[in-house]
């Protein structure tokens, strides 16, 4: 398993070894010791599969607040996104600024979200499905989210707010500045 720290250190990059021979190819994805080591040592109870029909479709940004706070292991099974956390956690260095990553069924990369980062995606391809590890069971009353265009964070998506596939609630989600202090760091 390789782990690369990315520009936000606190954020992962994981790409777990697979092994291939004639019948195909076998991977660890996940592995509590081998994880822990990397300093990814909370407990996972939940895991959640989407698939999404186009390019183009972004979801996100979200978190979840205490006292459901989640971290996220975000893997691609099938197609690719370009996937990306922001730092929220006011008082840290690196509050406002994101980090991205591609990540694909073909470059088997992961990434790991820690809570206090908003979270958010967009498909690079038709039928996409990602699978994702969290820390927290899902609680609506926690759930928060941030506009996933808001021109304060300039994030270079991939997709054009005309070309966006949206759900309505991620559509109207608030700017980052209009929300409370969720995080400290």
């Amino acid at each position: 398993m390789q782990v690369e720290p990315l520009a936000i250190p606190d954020v992962l990059l994981v790409t777990p070894a697979r092994f291939g021979d004639a019948r195909g190819f076998f991977s660890e994805t996940y592995n509590l010791r081998r994880f822990a080591a990397a300093g990814i040592d909370q407990p996972f109870v939940q895991d959640n599969h989407s698939l999404s029909a186009r390019a183009g479709v972004v979801r996100g940004l979200h978190c979840q607040i205490a006292p459901s706070v989640q971290g996220k292991l975000v893997r691609v099974v099938k197609g690719a996104i370009w996937d990306v956390a922001v730092d929220i956690r006011h008082g840290s260095p690196t509050y406002g600024r994101h980090v991205a990553a591609e990540l694909s069924a073909a470059n088997w990369a992961q990434i790991w979200v820690p809570g206090g980062f908003l979270h958010g995606f967009c498909t690079l391809t038709p039928d996409t499905e990602v699978i994702y590890k969290v820390t927290a069971d899902y609680d609506p009353a926690a759930e928060r989210g941030v506009i996933w265009n808001d021109p304060d964070l300039a994030l270079p998506w991939p997709v054009t707010a005309g070309a966006a596939v949206l759900s309505g609630k991620d559509a109207v989600l608030p700017r980052l500045a209009a929300c409370d202090v969720w995080f400290r760091a």
